[in-house]
């Protein structure tokens, strides 16, 4: 697996710029619950890809449980 190196100016990213990366994850996995890869599908290979990590199925589910709200929570329109 490739890694993904990330350049991180010192300045902080615009309240907008943050606010639409927000908005398009949100907006991402509803797109993508709308597929035929089951929850638990998804776990497992999430679980799988992270590797040796302490990062277990349980906690992997919990975000997968927080990512619909996650507009909700951050975003005011």
């Amino acid at each position: 697996m490739p890694r993904i190196k990330i350049k991180k100016s010192e300045e902080p990213e615009s309240v907008e710029l943050l606010a639409k990366s927000i908005i398009q994850v949100a907006e991402g996995f509803e797109k993508f619950r709308n597929t035929l890869l089951t929850r638990r599908a998804l776990i497992v290979l999430l679980h799988d890809m992270i590797g040796t990590t302490k990062i277990n199925k349980k906690q992997i589910g919990l975000v997968l449980d927080a990512l619909p709200r996650l507009k909700a929570w951050y975003i005011k329109e």
